[in-house]
Parts: structure tokens; C-alpha cells; sequence
């Protein structure tokens, strides 16, 4: 892949998830019912950052979760023949709670709707709602995120990198053009 710009760096990144967890806190009066789920593997971190930035703001603790959507894909067949299955901790049960999904980028949608089927299969939500550090467009299904941090509009024929510091040793948001 040819790297063809970074879009954010660490302190953007840093003021994004600011604003969405303020976004979060104004969209459900408050964070009483709010339980914030990371999907595997940069959801998990960003979830974590919008959770202390929540505390910094209304000191309180939201609970987090880890969420694996690998046995939930559409696309099983199509990545590989046995699938590497993670774990997925929810320590907290979501019967009645505003969950709020959390991943670094949405594209298809398939995703997101991998992580709902796997969250209703925990239990009877109140409302299920979507957080994206970044959305490119290009959705394959009826899915939108309720808090989106950057619209970056591509081609198809790019690729959105986030780093994060806990999986990558750097943060930031890099675009790759994957044509040859």
C-alpha cells in the first residue's frame, strides 16, 4: 500500500474522543444507563479513553466491555477457513442499559452489525447505539453511527489505519491508497 497523508494526529485524536464522549453524555441526559462496549481491537481502546473522558466530566465511572464479533461475521467463509475466535468480556449484564458500541472506523456497516447480533444475544438492551472515531462511507447496510469523530470520504480503493497507542506503540490516522 502507498501512504498518501496522515489525517490526525495524536492531540486530534485526543480532542475527538473528548467530543464524543460529550456527545454521548448529552445524547442520553446523562450517563446513569451507559455502558460503553469496544469491538475488537482499536474499539477496545477508544472505548476505554471515552470512558475516563466521561469520568473527567461528570465523575462517574462508566463500565466498559471488550466485545469479539468473530462468530457473528457474514463473511466467516471469505476471511478463513477456521476463524481465530478472541475473548469477549462484558463483566456487566446490558438488559436495560444504553450500550454504546465503540470501534475506530465504520465502512460497510457489517461490523456494526456483527457487534448487535452479539450484543442481543446478551440480553434486551434499551437502545444500542454506535460510536466511530472515523466514517469513510461506502455502507453496505442501513447502519449509521449515533457519534462519529472524522468523516473521511474515500475511494474504495484507500484504506484507513488507526493507531493507537495500546495496540501500535503510536496514535494517529493515516489514509493508503492499496491500488499498485
Amino acid at each position: 500500500m502507498k501512504f498518501k497523508a496522515e489525517i490526525a494526529d495524536e492531540d486530534k485524536i485526543r480532542r475527538t474522543l473528548v467530543r464524543i464522549a460529550y456527545q454521548i453524555i448529552e445524547k442520553n441526559h446523562g450517563v446513569n444507563d451507559v455502558c460503553l462496549i469496544g469491538i475488537k481491537t482499536r474499539g477496545v481502546p477508544l472505548a476505554k479513553r471515552i470512558s475516563e473522558n466521561i469520568k473527567v466530566s461528570e465523575d462517574i465511572d462508566v463500565q466498559t466491555g471488550e466485545l469479539d464479533i468473530t462468530l457473528y461475521r457474514d463473511d466467516l467463509a471469505e476471511t478463513r477457513p477456521e476463524p481465530s475466535v478472541n475473548s469477549t468480556n462484558i463483566p456487566f449484564p446490558v438488559k436495560n442499559k444504553n450500550i454504546v458500541l465503540v470501534d475506530d472506523v465504520i465502512f460497510t456497516g457489517r461490523t456494526a452489525r456483527a457487534a448487535m447480533d452479539a450484543v442481543m444475544r446478551l440480553g434486551r438492551a434499551k437502545t444500542i447505539q454506535l460510536a466511530a472515531l472515523v466514517d469513510r462511507g461506502h455502507r453496505e447496510l442501513p447502519i449509521r453511527a449515533d457519534f462519529v469523530g472524522m468523516n473521511i470520504p474515500t475511494s474504495k480503493n484507500e484504506v484507513v489505519c488507526v493507531h493507537l497507542f495500546e495496540t501500535d506503540k503510536e496514535t494517529n490516522i493515516q489514509l493508503f491508497d492499496k491500488t499498485l
